[in-house]
């Protein structure tokens, strides 16, 4: 299964995010990670639909937009006009909301003709979102908590990341993109994949990296 890498823009100098965008393309990355917060799911705020809008002329690469935020329904439209690739929703945002949110919410992304995906925190089993892994074209296992780029992985996200795995094995879905962000580094990326994650989110290992294509490319094997 081939290795997708997401670095996340968190990471970047916002003040040169075009430039940041193109070179992380020419370096080999596979999709832009953008993480949406909005000061309530999470502490920080960071950006919305209009950073999305500003950077899908400056890439070809698709737009993985990570939704951090209290009631993520009411923003789909925004995102997804805006030219989002994929949209992943908190079970935990959702979950607050009602028992079928996140199954509405899921389905509201795909109604746009993008690709849906539900995230769950390091300490919420992930066997919590297997009743929409069909609705899924992603998984989203977190291995910090999110809020803060530059965190330090938890390893026992890990025996999730099997566990996900195994399942979309299980239901007749071998090669679903199974993602993980936080603390990805050049020295855990192979247990992280060998685990079973094919998408590795990586800000402040790409971002600040000297050569962003070896990393990367280092990233990958």
């Amino acid at each position: 299964m081939k290795t997708k890498i997401a670095p996340s823009i968190l990471s970047a100098d916002f003040s040169k995010m075009g430039e940041a965008i193109r070179k992380i393309e020419l370096g080999g990355a596979d999709l832009v990670h953008c993480d949406v917060m909005d000061g309530s799911f999470v502490e920080p705020i960071t950006f919305g639909g209009q950073m999305v809008k500003n950077i899908r002329p400056v890439t070809k690469l698709e737009l993985d937009v990570h939704l951090m935020i209290e009631h993520p329904k009411t923003q789909i439209k925004f995102f997804a006009e805006a030219g989002a690739d994929i949209i992943t929703v908190h079970y935990e945002a959702c979950k607050k909301i009602s028992d079928t949110y996140l199954e509405e919410t899921l389905k509201l992304i795909r109604s746009y003709g993008i690709k849906c995906g539900a995230v769950v925190n390091p300490d919420v089993p992930v066997e919590n979102i297997f009743p929409v892994f069909d609705i899924c074209d992603m998984v989203l296992l977190m291995s910090v908590f999110p809020g803060y780029g530059g965190q330090k992985f938890i390893p026992e996200v890990l025996e999730k990341v099997k566990t996900a795995r195994a399942y979309a094995v299980k239901t007749g879905r071998p090669d679903m993109d199974i993602e993980v962000d936080g603390g990805v580094t050049e020295e855990n990326a192979a247990e992280i994949k060998a685990a079973g994650a094919n998408v590795l989110v990586a800000g402040s290992a790409v971002f600040k990296s000297q050569n962003v294509s070896k990393t990367i490319a280092a990233l990958k094997k």
